[in-house]
């Protein structure tokens, strides 16, 4: 599949078959993934994969989706998570400590977004489903998955082999509601 391919027919998939994913198939992902760019090659991304059902259901309690039901049902049917955390104070900051940019630490997550972007997309390719998700308790998960402590979440992954492969485009804007010129 080519590059334009991949990003038009790329889906968020919340529903996945029972089936196990390899680890080695999440290594060939994050091979991939780690090409994202990111602030000055600071490559901040980290991913952290649970498998275990039992901490799964923990992260898909409603203290951790803040009561979000419809995420919850998602992570319950993933056969792994993935949690996407990103390394504190590099991405939008000079070697001092000091903002780069009125932006401030914006360009963490900025950064995040891209890694999540690249490592669904490079999931998609090796017939994987995703989602990324922003409705979360971050101080919930950390009490279930210990993250470094230089580290931040950024997006929590559901990720597995889709339930059903064909799933449609939502309908998208003109480029002409899109781009201007001026």
């Amino acid at each position: 599949m080519d590059l334009i391919q991949g990003i038009k027919e790329r889906r968020s998939i919340r529903k996945f078959k029972a089936d196990t994913v390899p680890q080695s198939l999440l290594e060939e992902v994050v091979e991939v993934a780690r090409f994202a760019p990111s602030w000055k090659n600071t490559q901040i991304a980290r991913y952290i994969v649970v498998t275990d059902k039992d901490k799964i259901a923990k992260l898909a309690s409603p203290e951790c989706t803040l009561g979000f039901t419809y995420n919850t049902k998602t992570m319950l049917n993933a056969p792994a998570i993935v949690l996407l955390t990103y390394k504190k104070g590099r991405s939008g900051f000079e070697k001092d400590g000091s903002f780069t940019t009125p932006k401030e630490n914006g360009w963490e997550m900025f950064d995040a977004g891209i890694a999540a972007q690249t490592f669904c997309l490079a999931a998609h390719e090796k017939g994987l489903g995703t989602v990324i998700m922003g409705i979360f308790d971050e101080n919930q998960v950390g009490e279930i998955i210990e993250i470094p402590e230089d580290e931040a979440l950024g997006a929590i992954i559901p990720i597995g082999f889709p339930e059903n492969i064909e799933v449609a485009a939502p309908p998208r804007k003109e480029v002409e509601q899109l781009l201007k010129f001026d």
